[in-house]
């Protein structure tokens, strides 16, 4: 019966996130599958610690990074490092294609996917917007961005809040999990150019005028913040990797270096307080309230099917215990989002019988499955969501189908190279 309510409270809460009847947010969908599993005894105020003690790290590092992202775009850096990307492209619009795919791939390694959206999005509008692309060039630019902030969010614990449960779960090192994924995550950046550039090139046009964009300087509203900033990003680095060491949760890192950009751009008398409302904070709700509404189904069954299916994958060697695992992750990212998604494949990865061989595998291939599985549909991913948003905001919209079509066609080779890397990396 449990499961069967399981079951039930999950295909409503994927309703109303994805009908969003009123025009309710996604976060008021999961706040109420939620709800309905806390009050039919799915699950238990023991799970919600649980849940807590799983992504509170995870969570507070998310708040932090985005309030470093969002103070740095206030202050105009960001928009001033595009400007120059774009003057750099020279007028070659393939060129400016492939700088913003890497510029992407930078800002999700240091300021994690969701703030690299956020930094991401409105510039490449704006941009599109200022060389008068078209609605082809545009959607091509945008889901390119869109979808490496994602994909290439592999190379550090801190780059994806799913990187950062699975860390914390199976206390990997920073520097551990950096020497995996860093070669991983290069085959993902170019396998995504590749890929990118092979659906795309056809709708962008050959050139554009280097003359239609404004001066870069005049981006920079605060020379001083957007240089202490730029300056903090590099400790932030260092201080990940040194967190270990000093018996530090990766969030005291990243908060430390957002309250001391709040200050400066405080003290120099910017304003916070729009900055910080500007967050997105329904999106941690959405990201709770699924957690729990998937923790039920697990509660009834589905960590325990999982975990045999992976023990049934072991045996067959690297290359299928890398696979297996990548595709079940993927499709459940893919339907349930990534963040609760991942968790439960790290719970399943935990009570399989496995030899530590195939369960390293199994732990980085979540990892990956989770950062570029998602972004197949919608709601797989936060910062898909978060770039959906901004896209409705600016009068540019995307339908479901149109997504899924353009998501199947780049996500999946990309995520079979990956695991491919992956296998080979460590197999």
């Amino acid at each position: 019966m449990n499961a069967v309510l399981a079951a039930l409270v999950f295909a409503l809460t994927l309703w109303l996130v994805i009908a969003r009847p009123r025009g309710l947010s996604v976060a008021f969908g999961a706040a109420i599958g939620a709800f309905l599993a806390l009050l039919l005894g799915l699950v238990h105020l023991p799970d919600l610690l649980a849940v807590w003690r799983a992504t509170w790290n995870a969570t507070f590092t998310l708040v932090a990074l985005i309030v470093l992202s969002l103070l740095l775009g206030e202050a105009g850096l960001f928009r001033f490092l595009a400007l120059h990307v774009a003057r750099l492209a020279g007028g070659h619009t393939g060129r400016l294609f492939v700088l913003l795919v890497l510029f992407g791939a930078l800002l999700a390694a240091l300021f994690a996917n969701d703030g690299a959206v956020l930094i991401l999005t409105p510039i490449a509008l704006e941009l599109c917007g200022l060389l008068s692309f078209s609605r082809a060039a545009s959607v091509a630019v945008l889901f390119a961005v869109g979808f490496v902030v994602d994909a290439a969010s592999l190379p550090f614990v801190t780059s994806n809040l799913t990187n950062i449960i699975t860390a914390d779960l199976f206390g990997l090192s920073f520097t551990r999990y950096a020497g995996v994924m860093l070669p991983v995550n290069l085959a993902v950046v170019a396998a995504s150019l590749g890929v990118l550039w092979a659906l795309f090139r056809r709708s962008l046009p050959p050139r554009y005028d280097p003359g239609a964009l404004p001066e870069a300087a005049g981006a920079l509203r605060d020379p001083v913040t957007s240089g202490v900033g730029a300056g903090l990003m590099g400790l932030l680095l260092a201080g990940f990797f040194l967190a270990p060491a000093l018996h530090l949760p990766v969030s005291a890192v990243a908060l430390t270096a957002a309250l001391a950009l709040l200050l400066t751009a405080r003290g120099r008398g910017r304003a916070v307080g729009p900055v910080l409302r500007a967050a997105p904070w329904d999106v941690v709700v959405f990201s709770l309230g699924m957690y729990l509404v998937v923790y039920a189904l697990q509660g009834a069954g589905l960590t325990a099917l999982l975990a045999g299916g992976l023990t049934a994958l072991a045996p067959l060697g690297p290359w299928a215990a890398t696979l297996g695992t990548g595709g079940l992750v993927a499709a459940l990212s893919a339907v349930t989002n990534n963040l609760p998604a991942v968790l439960i494949g790290a719970l399943s990865i935990e009570y399989a019988s496995v030899p530590p061989a195939a369960r390293e595998l199994m732990v980085y291939a979540n990892v990956v499955a989770a950062d570029i599985g998602p972004k197949l549909t919608p709601i797989g991913s936060l910062a898909t969501l978060l770039w959906l948003g901004l896209l409705e905001r600016r009068g540019l919209h995307v339908s479901w189908g149109e997504y899924l079509r353009l998501g199947a066609l780049v996500t999946l080779p990309v995520l079979l190279v990956a695991l491919a890397a992956l296998a080979l990396r460590l197999g």
